[in-house]
């Protein structure tokens, strides 16, 4: 097994952050400074700055609403983070972001696998959003939404959007940039009101209260997981 996968599956962070670690020469494998790449096998022993790390623990997946105000991050010392607002017992971290003005579906997990799986962006995982703007939405930008808007120095993806009232749609986007659907909405004159994500591949936010969580089900899991 690859060393950033065992440090994963123990529930202290992601592959991704698990490379990190092991690049600034936080990780030992056996008294030995650890490489990218290491592979490491059961009864080998595993430091992070010099504390051993434990078996695989139990993985755990979990779907939130999040509510306006709380903000997706593991810092401790930043005051309405995620992880002390759900207080969770076990060692958990969102997979991606839902920016402090947004509510709705986060997942949350200790499994690294899954956090890779679903942030790579050639997967075109869809994540699907329910948008409310500051005055009427005209047929001309929803169609220029769809096709794609550049942001940021880049035209987004194409996307699916559809229209829920006067001043609100739909938007069904396969990538995730930074507060996307805002940059967008501004960049087309628009000021975004109300943001709430209510799906993320095949799990659906569905009429989960805001502040409240749940267990994904094996068969949301099933759809989840890479195969």
């Amino acid at each position: 097994m690859r060393l950033n996968k065992f440090i994963a599956e123990t529930g202290v962070c992601s592959r991704r952050e698990a490379d990190k670690w092991i690049e600034a020469g936080r990780v030992t494998c056996n008294g030995q400074l650890a490489a990218l790449g290491t592979q490491v096998t059961e009864g080998d022993e595993i430091r992070v700055d010099g504390e051993r790390l434990g078996a695989k623990k139990k993985q755990i997946y979990i779907a939130l609403h999040k509510p306006i105000g709380i903000i997706c991050t593991t810092e401790p010392d930043i005051a309405d983070n995620i992880i002390e607002f759900i207080g969770h017992p076990e060692r958990i971290f969102p997979v991606g972001r839902l920016d402090k003005d947004s509510e709705g579906l986060i997942l949350l997990t200790n499994d690294g696998d899954i956090v890779n799986e679903i942030l790579r962006s050639e997967n075109n995982h869809e994540k699907e959003y329910l948008v409310t703007v500051d005055r009427a939405i005209t047929d001309l930008s929803l169609s220029m939404m769809a096709s794609g808007v550049k942001i940021m120095g880049e035209t987004t993806k194409r996307s699916k959007v559809s229209r829920t009232g006067a001043n609100s749609f739909r938007i069904i986007l396969t990538q995730g940039l930074n507060r996307q659907i805002r940059r967008m909405c501004s960049a087309l004159g628009y000021k975004v009101q109300r943001l709430k994500r209510v799906r993320i591949m095949n799990v659906k936010l569905g009429d989960l209260e805001a502040g409240k969580w749940r267990y994904l089900t094996a068969s949301e899991l099933q759809g989840l997981l890479p195969r």
